[in-house]
Protein backbone atom coordinates (compact mmCIF):
# COMPACT_ATOMS: atom_id res chain seq x y z
CA UNK A 1 0.00 0.00 0.00
CA UNK A 2 1.77 3.14 -1.27
CA UNK A 3 4.94 1.66 -0.89
CA UNK A 4 4.69 0.47 2.48
CA UNK A 5 3.98 -3.11 3.43
CA UNK A 6 1.25 -3.75 6.47
CA UNK A 7 -0.11 -6.74 7.64
CA UNK A 8 -3.88 -6.32 7.58
CA UNK A 9 -6.57 -8.69 9.00
CA UNK A 10 -9.47 -9.14 7.08
CA UNK A 11 -12.76 -10.85 7.83
CA UNK A 12 -14.29 -13.69 5.33
CA UNK A 13 -17.22 -12.88 6.75
CA UNK A 14 -19.31 -10.88 9.45
CA UNK A 15 -22.96 -10.72 9.88
CA UNK A 16 -22.35 -7.06 9.24
CA UNK A 17 -19.42 -6.68 6.58
CA UNK A 18 -16.92 -8.52 4.37
CA UNK A 19 -14.39 -6.52 6.19
CA UNK A 20 -12.22 -6.96 3.24
CA UNK A 21 -9.96 -3.94 1.40
CA UNK A 22 -11.43 -2.36 -1.92
CA UNK A 23 -9.29 -1.80 -4.97
CA UNK A 24 -10.29 2.00 -4.98
CA UNK A 25 -8.23 1.78 -1.58
CA UNK A 26 -5.46 1.80 -3.38
CA UNK A 27 -5.95 4.26 -5.92
CA UNK A 28 -7.13 6.54 -2.92
CA UNK A 29 -3.59 5.96 -1.20
CA UNK A 30 -2.03 6.80 -4.59
CA UNK A 31 -3.64 10.13 -4.51
CA UNK A 32 -2.84 10.60 -0.67
CA UNK A 33 0.79 9.85 -1.06
CA UNK A 34 1.02 12.34 -4.10
CA UNK A 35 -0.74 15.39 -2.26
CA UNK A 36 0.98 14.32 1.21
CA UNK A 37 1.79 18.04 2.11
CA UNK A 38 -2.24 18.84 1.59
CA UNK A 39 -3.12 16.41 4.96
CA UNK A 40 0.14 16.51 6.94
CA UNK A 41 -0.88 18.43 10.16
CA UNK A 42 -4.34 17.88 9.85
CA UNK A 43 -6.40 16.80 12.25
CA UNK A 44 -8.51 13.80 10.57
CA UNK A 45 -10.85 11.22 11.00
CA UNK A 46 -12.13 8.35 8.15
CA UNK A 47 -15.28 7.14 8.39
CA UNK A 48 -15.93 3.45 8.00
CA UNK A 49 -19.65 2.35 7.43
CA UNK A 50 -19.30 -1.31 8.72
CA UNK A 51 -18.08 -2.17 4.98
CA UNK A 52 -13.90 -2.43 5.64
CA UNK A 53 -12.91 -2.42 9.53
CA UNK A 54 -9.42 -3.00 8.78
CA UNK A 55 -8.47 0.53 10.05
CA UNK A 56 -5.76 0.06 7.04
CA UNK A 57 -6.14 3.90 5.44
CA UNK A 58 -6.18 5.41 8.94
CA UNK A 59 -2.96 2.90 9.78
CA UNK A 60 -1.31 3.76 6.33
CA UNK A 61 -1.45 7.77 7.36
CA UNK A 62 -0.34 7.37 10.42
CA UNK A 63 2.82 5.92 9.86
CA UNK A 64 3.61 7.71 6.72
CA UNK A 65 2.76 10.99 8.02
CA UNK A 66 2.51 10.58 11.91
CA UNK A 67 -0.81 12.51 11.89
CA UNK A 68 -3.34 13.53 14.59
CA UNK A 69 -6.14 10.64 12.81
CA UNK A 70 -9.06 8.77 13.86
CA UNK A 71 -11.33 6.05 13.21
CA UNK A 72 -15.15 5.42 12.95
CA UNK A 73 -17.04 2.14 12.43
CA UNK A 74 -20.37 1.01 12.87
CA UNK A 75 -20.69 0.37 16.48
CA UNK A 76 -19.52 -3.30 16.87
CA UNK A 77 -17.17 -4.39 18.96
CA UNK A 78 -15.73 -7.00 16.70
CA UNK A 79 -14.59 -4.32 14.33
CA UNK A 80 -13.36 -2.03 16.92
CA UNK A 81 -11.39 -4.79 18.00
CA UNK A 82 -9.38 -5.73 14.46
CA UNK A 83 -9.12 -1.89 14.23
CA UNK A 84 -6.63 -2.36 17.28
CA UNK A 85 -5.50 -5.78 16.34
CA UNK A 86 -4.22 -4.10 12.89
CA UNK A 87 -2.99 -1.19 15.19
CA UNK A 88 -0.67 -3.30 17.04
CA UNK A 89 0.75 -5.79 14.11
CA UNK A 90 1.87 -2.89 12.83
CA UNK A 91 3.34 -1.15 15.27
CA UNK A 92 0.99 1.54 15.67
CA UNK A 93 0.51 1.65 19.67
CA UNK A 94 -1.67 3.10 21.02
CA UNK A 95 -4.09 1.98 18.71
CA UNK A 96 -5.65 5.01 16.97
CA UNK A 97 -8.45 6.71 19.04
CA UNK A 98 -12.07 4.87 17.43
CA UNK A 99 -15.52 6.67 17.57
CA UNK A 100 -18.51 4.42 16.69
CA UNK A 101 -20.96 5.88 14.47
CA UNK A 102 -23.48 4.85 12.01
CA UNK A 103 -23.87 7.32 9.12
CA UNK A 104 -27.25 9.04 9.91
CA UNK A 105 -27.11 8.74 13.23
CA UNK A 106 -26.45 11.58 16.00
CA UNK A 107 -22.88 12.24 16.14
CA UNK A 108 -21.07 11.29 19.68
CA UNK A 109 -18.93 14.48 19.55
CA UNK A 110 -21.47 17.14 19.29
CA UNK A 111 -18.66 19.66 18.99
CA UNK A 112 -16.38 18.08 16.34
CA UNK A 113 -12.75 19.24 15.45
CA UNK A 114 -11.78 17.40 12.59
CA UNK A 115 -10.59 19.71 10.10
CA UNK A 116 -10.39 16.57 7.38
CA UNK A 117 -12.77 13.78 7.03
CA UNK A 118 -11.33 10.96 4.88
CA UNK A 119 -12.97 7.53 3.54
CA UNK A 120 -13.39 5.44 0.60
CA UNK A 121 -16.82 4.95 -0.28
CA UNK A 122 -19.73 3.44 -2.50
CA UNK A 123 -22.62 5.87 -2.60
CA UNK A 124 -24.58 5.75 0.46
CA UNK A 125 -27.28 8.96 1.54
CA UNK A 126 -26.73 8.91 5.06
CA UNK A 127 -23.29 9.62 4.31
CA UNK A 128 -24.53 13.13 3.54
CA UNK A 129 -26.59 13.30 6.76
CA UNK A 130 -23.02 12.89 8.61
CA UNK A 131 -20.73 14.81 6.78
CA UNK A 132 -23.66 17.71 7.08
CA UNK A 133 -23.08 17.92 10.40
CA UNK A 134 -19.39 17.03 10.57
CA UNK A 135 -18.80 20.07 8.11
CA UNK A 136 -20.66 22.33 9.03
CA UNK A 137 -20.61 22.19 12.92
CA UNK A 138 -16.38 22.24 13.18
CA UNK A 139 -15.11 23.98 15.88
CA UNK A 140 -11.19 23.88 15.38
CA UNK A 141 -9.12 22.95 17.75
CA UNK A 142 -7.54 25.63 20.42
CA UNK A 143 -4.16 25.55 19.03
CA UNK A 144 -4.81 24.54 15.66
CA UNK A 145 -2.59 27.68 13.54
CA UNK A 146 -4.55 28.14 9.97
CA UNK A 147 -4.61 31.08 7.94
CA UNK A 148 -6.25 31.73 4.46
CA UNK A 149 -2.43 31.73 3.10
CA UNK A 150 -2.26 28.04 4.45
CA UNK A 151 -5.29 26.90 2.99
CA UNK A 152 -4.40 28.33 -0.38
CA UNK A 153 -1.19 26.75 -0.55
CA UNK A 154 -2.26 23.15 0.76
CA UNK A 155 -5.23 23.54 -1.50
CA UNK A 156 -7.47 22.25 0.93
CA UNK A 157 -10.06 24.26 3.00
CA UNK A 158 -11.14 23.51 6.55
CA UNK A 159 -12.86 21.58 7.08
CA UNK A 160 -12.73 19.24 3.96
CA UNK A 161 -13.71 16.05 3.28
CA UNK A 162 -11.89 13.82 1.11
CA UNK A 163 -13.39 10.76 -0.55
CA UNK A 164 -12.16 7.79 -2.91
CA UNK A 165 -15.25 6.65 -4.98
CA UNK A 166 -15.21 3.29 -5.98
CA UNK A 167 -14.39 2.40 -9.66
CA UNK A 168 -17.27 0.44 -10.57
CA UNK A 169 -20.27 3.00 -9.11
CA UNK A 170 -22.63 3.31 -11.89
CA UNK A 171 -23.40 7.12 -13.41
CA UNK A 172 -26.83 6.85 -12.56
CA UNK A 173 -25.38 6.42 -8.40
CA UNK A 174 -22.90 8.85 -8.50
CA UNK A 175 -24.87 11.66 -9.95
CA UNK A 176 -27.99 10.90 -7.17
CA UNK A 177 -25.06 11.08 -4.60
CA UNK A 178 -23.43 14.57 -5.78
CA UNK A 179 -27.17 15.97 -6.22
CA UNK A 180 -27.70 15.06 -2.66
CA UNK A 181 -24.28 16.89 -1.19
CA UNK A 182 -25.52 20.25 -3.64
CA UNK A 183 -29.08 19.89 -1.84
CA UNK A 184 -27.93 20.00 1.58
CA UNK A 185 -25.75 22.83 0.90
CA UNK A 186 -22.63 21.05 0.05
CA UNK A 187 -20.02 21.47 -2.70
CA UNK A 188 -17.87 19.12 -4.88
CA UNK A 189 -15.11 19.23 -6.22
CA UNK A 190 -12.83 16.10 -8.45
CA UNK A 191 -9.37 16.20 -7.92
CA UNK A 192 -8.43 13.58 -10.10
CA UNK A 193 -8.52 10.10 -10.88
CA UNK A 194 -11.89 8.88 -8.49
CA UNK A 195 -10.98 11.29 -5.46
CA UNK A 196 -13.09 14.26 -4.59
CA UNK A 197 -12.91 17.09 -2.17
CA UNK A 198 -16.32 17.96 -0.40
CA UNK A 199 -16.83 21.34 1.73
CA UNK A 200 -19.56 23.39 2.92
CA UNK A 201 -21.27 26.07 1.28
CA UNK A 202 -21.64 27.97 4.47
Amino acid sequence: MGGMELVIREFSFHQLNANLLWPGTFAFVEWLVQHRSWIEGRHVIELGRHVIGTGALAIFLKKLLQIDITTSDYDDQEIEDNIAYNCKINGVIPALPHVKHTWGDTFSNVNPNWDLIIANVKQYPNLIKTLSFLLKAYEPKQNMKKSPQNEQDCGLHYPAFLMGWRRRIGKDDEALFFKGCEDAGLEVQHLGLRVYCITSKE
